[in-house]
């Protein structure tokens, strides 16, 4: 009789305590219907202490309530991070629970779900970055990566903003990833202009696009090339390791990701550039040329090779670049705009001796003489910055440098027609 009774007791506890786990599931569930923060943090704290010695199908019907719960808290603006992650976590383990059991009564909503965490990870990201918090945002990117593995482009801008939260590190590890990912992020965007706003905007698919274009609410479809990003990671990457003190190593990542991509110019650059970090000139001479002769008329090429010589000092080498790329692609805006910065630069030195002039014969003499020479600094530029804005109106640093080299040229007509157009 004893051995019954406790058999039937046993039961009993059993039996309540499934009550007990499928009333707090059905609180929960209310309280997530009938929005409240504070009801519903307490009716999630409720089903969490119930739900230990639930069966698997009442823990799968819990991961998916409290990932809910969590992502309209998020919603809510409530703790939006912590939210965000949390819920991310719930829902993978429904689908995993669920899985096991080999049912999926929740699991293409936890799926869609995780798309719309992800999705709000990747923009709470970008409001920490435009912040300037570039840790949090390198961490939210990250876990977007690991909730869509497919996005590694969410792992190269995680990488990118631990670069500028200084985390080497983490950036280190980031760049490894995308190395072993022989990540590039090449490839192509396509814009139209909306016919509502006036406004450009990008699509994710040639198709996308094409079929706005058909049903006229998009006009002018032009496609831009996205360049490969991987010459730059690895240059972030080499750079990384000189600043932890191993530039051996760092060279030897850039020669061995040539052999794996001998058409990517880009990794020849930063292998360049890294000579020439080093004053090695006559290997930075060696690179240079091979590259030229792979890519004679590349025009990217050429706009690169200024960038690098100009950030050596080699204002010379800079302009014959900046040049031969305005050679091979005449509409080449930025090539035109760094020729101007170029020119501009030597303003400053004029500026800086004419402050220090006295008043006497001697100095009133060399003040005109630097103002002759000053003006012939802002007439070398006029030519570049009127292309720059010819070719890209939308340009308004570059429309703003124009207004002030009109004025100190004294060219008022021009001032003004200008001015008229930023109005």
């Amino acid at each position: 009789m004893k051995s019954r009774y406790i058999i039937s007791a046993f039961a009993l506890m059993l039996s309540l305590g499934s009550y007990a786990q499928k009333d707090q599931l059905k609180a929960l569930e209310k309280a997530i219907k009938n929005f409240e923060p504070t009801t519903v943090k307490n009716a999630l704290s409720a089903a969490e202490g119930v739900i230990g010695n639930a069966t698997d199908q009442e823990k799968a019907q819990f991961y998916f309530l409290k990932g809910n719960a969590l992502l309209e808290l998020a919603n809510k603006n409530m703790e939006t991070s912590k939210n965000l992650l949390s819920a991310a976590k719930s829902y993978q383990e429904l689908i995993a629970t669920e899985k096991k059991i080999g049912k999926s009564k929740y699991s293409e909503q936890a799926t869609q779900s995780l798309v719309t965490v992800k999705d709000k990870l990747v923009a709470e990201a970008i409001k920490d970055s435009d912040a300037s918090r570039f840790k949090d945002s390198s961490q939210k990117l990250y876990e977007a990566y690991m909730l869509s593995p497919k996005d590694t482009s969410y792992l190269y801008y995680a990488a990118g903003s631990a670069v500028n939260a200084k985390e080497y590190d983490v950036a280190l590890t980031y760049y490894d990833k995308l190395k072993q990912l022989n990540y590039s992020g090449k490839g192509m965007t396509y814009y139209a202009k909306s016919v509502v706003s006036g406004e450009e905007e990008a699509f994710n698919t040639k198709q996308e696009r094409d079929n706005s274009v058909k049903l006229k609410l998009h006009t002018n479809p032009r496609d831009e090339k996205i360049q490969s990003k991987r010459g730059e990671i690895y240059r972030n990457y080499a750079l990384i390791l000189v600043e932890n003190g191993e530039k051996e190593k760092a060279l030897q990542a850039i020669i061995d990701a040539k052999k794996d991509n001998p058409e990517d110019t880009s990794l020849a650059l930063t292998e360049a550039n890294l000579y020439l970090d080093a004053k090695d000139y006559a290997s930075y001479k060696r690179v240079i040329e091979e590259v030229l002769q792979k890519s004679p008329n590349d025009a990217d090429l050429y706009y690169n090779l200024g960038v690098i010589s100009g950030t050596s000092g080699n204002a010379a080498d800079s302009e014959k670049y900046y040049k031969k790329a305005i050679e091979i692609n005449p509409k080449y805006s930025n090539a035109y705009l760094n020729l101007a910065i170029l020119k501009l630069d030597a303003d400053s030195k004029y500026v800086e001796e004419m402050n220090k002039l006295g008043n006497s014969a001697k100095d009133n003499k060399r003040y005109e003489e630097l103002k002759v020479e000053r003006e012939n600094v802002f007439k070398e530029a006029l030519p570049y910055l009127e292309k720059v804005v010819e070719l890209d109106s939308s340009n308004v640093e570059a429309k703003r440098t124009l207004l002030n080299v009109y004025t100190s040229l004294d060219m008022t007509d021009k001032y003004k027609a200008l001015k008229a157009t930023m109005n």
